[in-house]
């Protein structure tokens, strides 16, 4: 089964907010924003599916916001609880590593739990790559993944866990680790998952 077979399938037979990374709002993101973009700007959520990040950007204002996910039905859930708002919004079907994206464009790339998804060396370079050209000098990163000592598998798919010194290895010298933070997640069954959160600064091209 492909990566995108598989994620259809987890949206089309289960409610959005039943799946283990659920949480009603990303708050530890929107702190991020708060801090390293409190002016908004344009943000590609990646991996974003049926997240509640893009309601609060409109409602807070002052966001050019973009989703994007494997999973059309994923968008679709999101699509359907934004009602008419949904039209502010650019919705993009596709693999991160595959999508063509513009260049130097975004304010912010926000990944809450996409990443550690990635297994494959090729498919973490890929990633790297894309951040690199579609995020502006002066832009950042804003990534969440496992911790070190979280969980091994998630939605029955093998994961990688990071620290932040990694993920900015990762993403290489053109970005610079700015914050850094731990986070337990519980999720809605109330089991418990670590986080590691980062955000970096795009700083050379």
């Amino acid at each position: 089964m492909s990566r995108r077979e598989h994620w259809e399938r987890v949206y089309e037979t289960k409610d959005a907010a039943s799946v283990s990374w659920f949480t009603p709002h990303v708050e530890r993101s929107l702190a991020a924003l708060r801090t390293f973009a409190p002016r908004g700007g344009a943000l590609i959520d990646v991996g974003g599916g049926a997240s509640t990040l893009v309601d609060d950007l409109l409602a807070l204002g002052g966001w050019t916001v973009s989703v994007l996910d494997l999973s059309g039905a994923a968008l679709a859930v999101a699509r359907g609880r934004l009602g008419e708002r949904e039209r502010d919004v650019t919705w993009l079907v596709g693999d991160v590593t595959k999508v063509a994206l513009p260049a130097a464009t975004f304010d912010v790339w926000h990944d809450r739990a996409v990443l550690h998804f990635l297994t494959e060396a090729a498919d973490r370079e890929a990633y790297a790559r894309q951040a690199a050209h579609a995020v502006k000098i002066g832009g950042h990163a804003v990534t969440s993944t496992f911790a070190p000592d979280g969980p091994l598998r998630c939605s029955g798919l093998d994961v990688v866990r990071y620290d932040a010194a990694a993920v900015a290895r990762l993403l290489g010298n053109g970005f610079a680790l700015r914050d850094e933070w731990r986070e337990v997640h519980r999720t809605p069954s109330g089991s418990e998952q670590a986080f590691m959160g980062c955000v970096l600064e795009r700083v050379e091209a």
